[in-house]
């Protein structure tokens, strides 16, 4: 599934962002979603984040889904 261009947004944090969008599926609720390369690489980080009780990087990645990606926001993170 194609997704649409977005410009070059600003990452909360140094992170690997790959060519590739992929479908993340929120593990408790089975929603799944479309993410860009940087949404992507965001999300991950935030998962690494709570795996490591990185509330700095955990905070920031919230807030950059919640401008960003809402709807994603909404079905994976909140």
């Amino acid at each position: 599934m194609a997704i649409p261009h977005r410009a070059k947004r600003k990452l909360p944090f140094d992170c690997v962002v790959l060519q590739e969008a992929e479908e993340i599926t929120n593990k408790f609720s089975g929603e799944t979603v479309m993410l860009p390369p940087d949404a992507v690489a965001v999300y991950d980080t935030i998962k690494g984040a709570e795996l490591v009780g990185n509330a700095d990087h955990l905070r920031k990645g919230l807030d950059w889904f919640i401008k960003n990606e809402p709807e994603a926001y909404m079905k994976l993170l909140d």
